[in-house]
């Protein structure tokens, strides 16, 4: 049954580049075209351009749409050739636009193109269900992987630029800092993350004053202090390994910090063994960790948010040694299952709405790949040619 499954999936139609391309970008534009209308999260983020322009607070609540704004002041430059379009083109632009940029970033990495074409098809419903939501989710995942390529094409300064760019927008591409140690020149590396720092605070400033952005970014601060306290309340956030522990355990009154400072430690164990660090395999292990972790410790993940941990899961899935283990097989169908799931009608709603969502279920097969993917960081040379290959990479850069 098994060598069936896989021999139906070797099929030539799987890796047709054009088939996979189309079904990824036709996904967003589906997605897009469905919510033109009824598309909240495009409202607001159109409006950070508009309320940039007319200085007015980015993150009061607004007639115009329901919920408040959570992105930085530099959002208002990223969105603008969007927002002054119509909706109905605005928005499925604003779609596929933002699921062109992973397809992209994937199609970069220095893997062969089996390896990509297994990641695009592990991570393709979420494109999907980011989509549908109008979320910049896929953005930030293509940021981060891009930062990856870059360092590991010794090109520092773009690594930097990424790194920046996905910070001032939504915080989350800061992690892209876990490559620090794998770039070759960390002096240039951290005067142009100063450079791009001090560019990016700035550029918003064309649209409106100094003193305007200077405010926002203020009152960016406090807009995400409030949300970081509402997340936990809300069944549709949180959606993280403190909210999967809160919501089973029933313990609501755990601290974040409870989690997330052990969580923190055992990412940091997987940097022990610095000659490590060159290695292309340990490369994409940090790679794989660091999208999976940004989502699992995050108050703020949400349905959309699993577009980035999908793809750190993706990449964890194709460094494991063929033939795979009925673990890894096991931890596949798992986090599929859930993954769809969770926001899908393929799920029963009753198990969706009143099993999966109310205990953050979708996060537990995410975590329990984060650990046994550092424990094989952290155990690296005794686990890399028992269960941890380098079979789809290339040297090519």
């Amino acid at each position: 049954m098994k060598n069936a499954i896989s021999n139906f999936f070797q099929k030539p139609i799987f890796y047709d580049k054009r088939l996979i391309f189309a079904l990824w970008l036709g996904a967003a534009l589906v997605a897009g075209l469905s919510h033109i209308s009824k598309s909240n999260n495009y409202q607001i983020f159109k409006y950070v351009f508009y309320h940039t322009l007319d200085q007015v607070n980015l993150y009061a609540e607004y007639p115009e749409y329901g919920d408040t704004n959570h992105y930085g002041p530099l959002f208002s430059i990223i969105i603008a050739p969007f927002a002054l379009l119509p909706d109905f083109l605005g928005v499925p632009l604003w779609d596929v636009s933002i699921a062109a940029t992973l397809l992209f970033a994937i199609y970069k990495l220095p893997m062969q193109w089996k390896g990509k074409v297994i990641i695009y098809w592990i991570v393709m419903h979420d494109i999907h269900t980011n989509a549908s939501n109008c979320q910049t989710n896929t953005l930030i995942a293509a940021l981060i992987v891009g930062t990856f390529i870059c360092i590991r094409s010794e090109k520092d300064f773009w690594a930097a630029c990424l790194i920046m760019l996905g910070a001032f927008v939504k915080l989350y591409g800061i992690v892209g800092l876990a490559f620090f140690f794998f770039s070759k020149n960390k002096i240039k590396f951290t005067g142009s993350l100063l450079f791009w720092a001090v560019l990016f605070f700035v550029l918003p400033m064309l649209l409106s004053s100094p003193q305007f952005i200077v405010q926002s970014y203020f009152d960016w601060y406090e807009s995400l202090s409030l949300k970081n306290a509402l997340n936990a309340a809300s069944l549709y956030q949180d959606i993280s390994a403190m909210g999967f522990i809160r919501r089973t355990t029933g313990i609501v009154e755990i601290s974040n910090m409870l989690i997330l400072i052990p969580a923190l430690l055992l990412f940091g164990l997987q940097y022990i063994k610095v000659k490590n660090y060159t290695d292309p395999i340990f490369q994409f292990g940090i790679l794989a960790s660091t999208l999976m972790f940004v989502v699992l410790f995050s108050s703020g993940s949400e349905n959309a948010t699993y577009v980035i941990a999908a793809s750190g899961f993706a990449i964890w899935f194709i460094l494991q040694k063929k033939p795979r283990s009925k673990y890894v097989i096991v931890l596949l169908i798992f986090t599929m299952i859930l993954t769809i799931g969770a926001g899908s009608d393929i799920m029963p709603s009753y198990v969706r709405k009143e099993i999966i969502r109310p205990y953050a279920l979708k996060a537990l097969p995410f975590l329990v790949v984060w650990l046994t993917l550092v424990y094989q960081l952290v155990t690296f040379k005794k686990t890399t040619s028992e269960v941890l290959s380098d079979q789809y990479m290339t040297k090519e850069q």
